[in-house]
């Protein structure tokens, strides 16, 4: 028997559980939520700490690869993304940045209209809970918690932020309010101690009402459609295909690698790319799977001269003392993801808005948790988050079970590697400011010896990492690349919308997680044709002499 649902969601993650909550809470609306993947419940997804096993466990990720990238070595890139209950927001780095207002900004004048910051910025208030309370850029009664994690504990997060000062940058108290511009601290999505997904945040609390049906271990193959209109989901459980109906709309929330290769095994999609995959095209749509953007980032590494690194903690009987801290107390240095302190800064001037981000650890280690050398270390995650190349999500077949052909195309483009060079020159001149002389050691990463334009490139073409944030790939706009308008609805198909970060038009400054829960929240509303909330009148402060210069005043201290 076919069942139901007024709304069906596709995806249980950063978007998707925001929209089950949001759309079942009238309770009259029946809704089914869709998840490919399983339980949350494992300690290593709730203990922040242990960011690095869910994000390299194929049991929770999807385990996506690229092709051969061409700018980077023709190095296939890992692509991680959620396979669980909360998505990508239960395998991330917790890390909470909205982005630029400018960013915002920038999505309606590429033809989001409606998505500037004004009208953006009443829906990040609404998502979050911040621990300091609300102001005209915070909420304080949202079910998303966010903090600042152990209040820097740790001398080498302040010394950072001091370095960034010195080097003629300004402090930010709070880089997700009035000033994102430079140095302070690290905001997270944890509460209590536990990772604070949106799966524990919005999809735990309602998973009792009766009119929210959540399904696991369901692989969807394909939305069905009646002409031009979506009326129900195709899917697969324990080895049975199942046909489920929506009465009002199908949502597609599989983030930006599933929701176009979705669309496209639906036949919906550029005409060459479904007929080279063997797939009826039943609307053509050029834009689905175009426009793919993605955040780069290396890590600066240096020795630290002091024995205060967390490189002292990642022997097994330290953390098996960290862990028992965190299971019975939920604290201590289990309870942070470890980046507590950050900068953003523009590379150059007539760069309007920042556009490089910095990560700061007090530790010389990779994503995958393996110590870069013995001794003690801390490093940058450092990467220009404004790229202008572009990639592309393609199907391969008609089976859902093969993965998509991903090419992010990074650095294709000139102004793209320019910006890395402008990465290491910049961040080598923070680091040799005055107030990290007592910490800092040699360098490991990059190493002295990489300095002129030939040998960054190359340094950055061999060890230049993603950053984890693919988006952009079934952009909101209005144009003929457009894959939905500004009301998130799939163009040229009734009854089927596409909210997560794939209906980007351009990337943030910043981390995905958080603006990925706003489109959510803003689109909730849209579905239910509520009136948005009211838009903002918060100033944003900006350099007026953006155009003139780099940082707002002179190094305090030449480079080294």
């Amino acid at each position: 028997m076919t069942q139901t649902y007024d709304y069906i969601v596709v995806g249980a993650g950063s978007a998707g559980c925001v929209l089950a909550n949001r759309l079942s809470e009238d309770g009259k609306c029946s809704v089914l939520l869709l998840e490919n993947g399983g339980s949350d419940r494992s300690i290593f997804i709730q203990m922040p700490t242990a960011l690095s096993i869910p994000m390299n466990t194929s049991k929770y990720n999807w385990q996506f690869e690229s092709e051969p990238e061409p700018y980077l070595n023709n190095r296939r890139m890992h692509c991680p993304r959620g396979k669980v209950l909360g998505g990508s927001s239960s395998i991330n780095g917790m890390v909470y940045v909205r982005g630029h207002a400018k960013d915002f900004d920038e999505w309606q004048e590429e033809g989001a209209e409606g998505w500037d910051y004004r009208h953006c910025l009443p829906y990040f208030k609404k998502a979050e809970t911040w621990t300091f309370g609300s102001d005209s850029y915070r909420g304080d009664r949202g079910p998303l918690g966010v903090n600042t994690g152990n209040q820097m504990k740790n001398p080498l997060y302040r010394a950072f932020i001091d370095a960034g000062v010195q080097a003629g940058y300004p402090a930010t108290a709070d880089y997700n309010g009035a000033q994102q511009e430079g140095f302070g601290p690290m905001q997270m999505t944890i509460k209590n101690g536990v990772r604070w997904s949106t799966s524990n945040a919005y999809l735990r609390p309602v998973r009792s009402r009766s009119n929210l049906t959540v399904v696991t271990h369901a692989l969807v193959h394909r939305v069905v459609l009646e002409g031009k209109r979506a009326v129900g989901v195709q899917y697969e459980r324990k080895g049975e295909v199942l046909t489920v109906r929506a009465d009002r709309e199908v949502v597609l929330s599989a983030g930006s690698i599933g929701s176009p290769h979705l669309l496209q095994l639906s036949g919906i999609g550029r005409r060459d790319v479904l007929e080279k995959a063997g797939i009826e095209v039943l609307h053509e749509l050029p834009g689905v799977g175009e426009n793919l953007q993605d955040h780069l980032e290396f890590y600066f590494q240096f020795r630290c001269l002091k024995p205060v690194s967390l490189n002292r903690k990642l022997g097994w009987a330290s953390r098996l003392q960290i862990g028992a801290q965190w299971f019975f107390l939920k604290k201590g240095l289990g309870a942070t993801n470890h980046f507590e302190s950050c900068g953003f800064i523009r590379s150059k001037a007539g760069v309007e808005w920042p556009d490089i981000q910095y990560h700061f650890l007090p530790a010389a280690m990779r994503y995958d948790g393996k110590e870069a050398f013995a001794g003690d270390g801390f490093q940058l995650h450092v990467g220009h988050n404004k790229p202008k190349s572009r990639g592309h999500v393609h199907v391969r077949s008609g089976d859902p079970r093969q993965h998509p052909e991903i090419l992010f195309n990074y650095l294709k483009e000139e102004a793209d590697r320019e910006a890395f060079r402008d990465c290491v020159r910049l961040s080598r001149e923070i680091i040799h400011q005055q107030a990290m002389d007592e910490y800092r050691g040699a360098e490991i990463q990059p190493g002295v010896e990489v300095d002129t334009d030939e040998e960054i490139d190359a340094f950055v073409r061999g060890a230049v990492e993603s950053a984890y944030h693919p988006s952009c790939s079934c952009k909101m706009g209005t144009d003929e690349m457009a894959v939905v308008d500004p009301q998130t609805r799939v163009h040229g198909i009734q009854s089927l919308r596409v909210v997560d970060s794939s209906i980007f038009p351009t990337i943030p400054n910043g981390n995905l997680n958080a603006p990925t829960i706003m489109v959510a929240e803003r689109a909730a509303d849209i579905i239910r044709g509520f009136e948005p909330l009211a838009p903002s009148n918060a100033p944003v402060s900006m350099d007026e002499q953006w155009q003139a210069r780099q940082r707002p005043r002179e190094a305090a201290r030449a480079l080294a």
